[in-house]
């Protein structure tokens, strides 16, 4: 164990410096198979996300509130992907997969904050959903280009405070003995786990933070599709309830995804034969989840299609003309 040694009340005492990840794997052979894979994985995440961003920046067609919001969302990804994907890789390649406690910190706070901030955004993005079917004429009047970044600013304001509170709550901790991490990267419970202090400010801190910011977003997702359906069932025409639940598909499978991982991983009894489980459903949640938002939204959507024709269009035409 890497340690510093400090002065307490009772005497001499050991601190933890650095941490220990057990990565996915063990095996040698393994890893090396899961390095390209996952570096396949981030490398799609991190092109499909940039490329849906400057789609979006470039086509003035999409120039409305859902895809200010679904930008905003590409960007979490990338963010989310960065603070545990490289970290993740080049522990496939190093015998001793160590973290310094500050590395540690950092990770997981950056980490929590664009989770947390994604809550917030899907919470959001349902009560756009709400106000363009259940207001569809005072839509533009509602949602305007003000609000709309009042929105995201707010949601990356929340997530921010809110993972920061957990962050110095469970790295202020005293930390004695114990410095191993059963997971690839730095999550806020197995971390309190290993403290040698009281950690019940910590796990409240954790605890109300999951309840206001993450089950709170969840109940506004649930209040604002209740009263989209409310709406959909008022719509007489078939066809135009049809076209009114389209525009909530993405989103909905989106927050399907998003919510039955998160919970699946963080709810579920923890034991040592769920140790392998836990870390499956984190890859899923951590890895793959960000790879598949620009796809959801990219094949349900016609106008995403079109602003890609369009795209590629233009660049034909440029290049002729060259």
């Amino acid at each position: 164990m890497t340690s510093s040694r400090s002065m307490g009340r009772n005497g001499n005492h050991t601190s933890v410096a650095m941490f220990v990840l057990l990565g996915l794997s063990d095996e040698k052979e393994l890893q090396l198979i899961l390095f390209p894979i996952f570096l396949g994985i981030y490398l799609v995440t991190l092109i499909w996300n940039l490329g849906l961003i400057f789609l979006i920046r470039m086509d003035f067609h999409l120039h409305t509130p859902m895809y200010f919001f679904l930008s905003f969302l590409s960007f979490i990804d990338i963010c989310y992907s960065f603070s545990i994907s490289p970290r993740m890789l080049s522990d496939f390649l190093k015998n001793e997969k160590m973290m310094s406690f500050f590395a540690c910190a950092t990770q997981y706070f950056v980490a929590a904050w664009m989770a947390l901030a994604e809550c917030c955004l899907l919470a959001t993005m349902a009560y756009d959903r709400y106000v363009a079917i259940g207001s569809p004429l005072q839509y533009s009047a509602i949602m305007v280009p003000g609000l709309c970044g009042k929105m995201v600013a707010g949601a990356y304001v929340n997530g921010f405070l809110s993972s920061l509170s957990q962050t110095v709550s469970c790295f202020q901790l005293y930390y004695c003995g114990p410095n191993i991490i059963q997971h690839f990267f730095c999550d806020l419970p197995q971390i309190i786990s290993l403290s040698c202090s009281n950690p019940f400010v910590a796990q409240m801190t954790l605890l109300l933070v999951a309840i206001v910011v993450g089950f709170g977003s969840l109940f506004v997702i649930l209040l604002s599709y209740g009263f989209i359906l409310a709406s959909i069932l008022k719509i007489s025409s078939g066809k135009g309830s049809a076209k009114a639940f389209n525009t909530c598909a993405s989103h909905l499978a989106t927050v399907s995804l998003y919510y039955g991982t998160a919970l699946s991983v963080y709810l579920c009894p923890k034991s040592n034969q769920s140790m392998n489980q836990d870390k499956v459903l984190s890859v899923f949640y951590v890895i793959t989840i960000p790879i598949f938002k620009p796809l959801i939204y990219c094949l349900r959507n016609n106008e995403i299609k079109e602003a890609l024709k369009r795209l590629i269009k233009r660049a034909t035409a440029l290049c002729q003309s060259e």
